[in-house]
């Protein structure tokens, strides 16, 4: 294993269920990590010894779900392959930040998905990879030439509002997982709205 191995895992948002952290668990258990865990009414904490550290992932409880909090810095390769496994399963969001030598990868993750790679040399970086919509420019003109998308403006809008609603609803229970879903349809209706609206 490489010994100057390091990853910076920030702005995470996963959700799951119990059943996840349990499958987590067992998988740790199985490679070989010695570990314990305890659980209160807010907080599920798994606590991972990687050599002389000990790594501890909190899991905060959301009425039956669990969100994973806090930055994380992993020196270990085994268990920071656990942990991009659980953005991915979970379809979750992530910077994730890997130090090699002099420098710095920078991954932005969407939906489980990597969608920016930077890589910082000192004061300098580069973009390697940026995920562009596939659309093509035969796609292009005939989304021009059509009146579909004054149709569906007129419908989006009608759906933004009735999500709108559900939010202020979702808002006034406090039903955090409500809200969370609220806005991430509230996210994708917005982006196709601007793409129209253009």
């Amino acid at each position: 294993m490489n010994k100057s191995y390091e990853v910076e895992y920030c702005n995470l948002e996963l959700r799951f269920d119990r059943r996840t952290i349990q499958n987590l668990i067992r998988d740790l258990i199985h490679e070989g990590y010695s570990l314990y865990w305890s659980e209160n009414e807010s907080l599920f904490i798994i606590s991972v010894r990687t050599g002389r550290k000990l790594v501890k992932l909190r899991f905060q409880r959301i009425q039956n779900r669990y969100k994973i909090v806090g930055n994380y810095t992993i020196k270990d390769e085994k268990l920071s392959e656990f942990m991009e496994r659980l953005i991915g399963d979970t379809r979750g969001h992530a910077v994730v930040k890997r130090f090699k030598d002099r420098q710095i990868l920078i991954e932005s993750i969407l939906f489980g998905e990597l969608i920016l790679l930077v890589e910082v040399s000192g004061v300098d970086h580069r973009i390697i990879f940026q995920k562009r919509p596939l659309v093509t420019t035969e796609e292009m003109i005939r989304a021009f030439q059509s009146t579909r998308a004054e149709e569906r403006i007129g419908v989006l809008r009608m759906e933004l509002d009735y999500e709108l609603s559900n939010l202020y609803e979702a808002l006034e229970r406090e039903d955090d997982e409500c809200v969370q879903q609220c806005k991430e349809k509230l996210l994708v209706l917005r982006s196709e709205m601007l793409q129209l609206e253009c």
